[in-house]
């Protein structure tokens, strides 16, 4: 499985941006999908995770400004992020659990500034 990621970009604090990940294989609705970042100087941390399109999970510091949604049909998972602050500037990774096995896409890079 190959987890292909978009959307990134730089926006001004209290923009908004949308992330997707298509994955290629075989994907489940029941598998995990989401969403981990890492911050300069931070360690890798969650975002946000969805399963079978309803069970969704966020972080405290993202919860009502960010939204996970996934399109099982099409295979992707998406990262709408509203009230951007400087501190969601970060790589965000694309994320899917299948099998017990943890897979990650190639990051893409959020930047909020103005």
């Amino acid at each position: 499985v190959q987890l292909q990621a978009s959307g990134g970009g730089l926006v001004q604090p209290g923009g908004s941006l949308r992330l997707s990940c298509t994955a290629s294989g075989s994907i489940l609705s029941s598998d995990i999908m989401g969403w981990y970042r890492r911050a300069p100087g931070k360690q890798r941390e969650l975002v946000a995770t969805i399963r079978s399109g309803r069970d969704a999970n966020y972080a405290d510091s993202v919860m009502g400004r960010f939204t996970v949604s996934r399109d099982n049909a099409k295979k992707t998972v998406y990262l709408q992020m509203d009230s951007l602050k400087p501190e969601d500037t970060a790589i965000y990774y694309c994320y899917a659990r299948i099998t017990w096995t943890n897979y990650w896409g190639q990051g893409t890079q959020v930047t909020v500034s103005s």
